[in-house]
């Protein structure tokens, strides 16, 4: 998909400000008490996602994450299909104070190469 330069670039920042989780590491953090946040949409998620993981789709994220989440200390593993939306996320979601909020590189596409 096309994006615009200033979306690419809001993602890229984003992308900065954020730490990265590799997908191999994924299930690991989920079992120690890691939350993986879809942020797709429902009818993407319903197609497949990481298994356990959460659905806040990124239009409703900051209306919604509080009352899914209420623990700041949290680790939140954001992700999307590939990067733009989980890196956005995780940024927005450490603006909002939840300091252990990152994104999975690759999102469920790498995920998903590692079966």
């Amino acid at each position: 998909m096309a994006y615009t330069e200033k979306f690419q670039n809001m993602a890229n920042a984003a992308r900065a400000r954020v730490e990265e989780v590799l997908p191999e590491h994924v299930d690991a953090l989920v079992a120690k008490g890691a939350i993986a946040l879809d942020i797709r949409d429902k009818p993407e998620h319903d197609v497949d996602h990481i298994p356990s993981s959460l659905n806040i789709s990124r239009g409703k994220l900051e209306m919604l994450v509080e009352g899914e989440v209420p623990d700041l200390d949290s680790t939140i593993l954001c992700y999307c299909n590939a990067i733009n939306r989980g890196a956005l996320s995780a940024d927005t979601l450490r603006s909002m104070g939840y300091g252990n909020a990152k994104f999975i590189v690759g999102g469920l596409i790498a995920y998903r190469a590692l079966s």
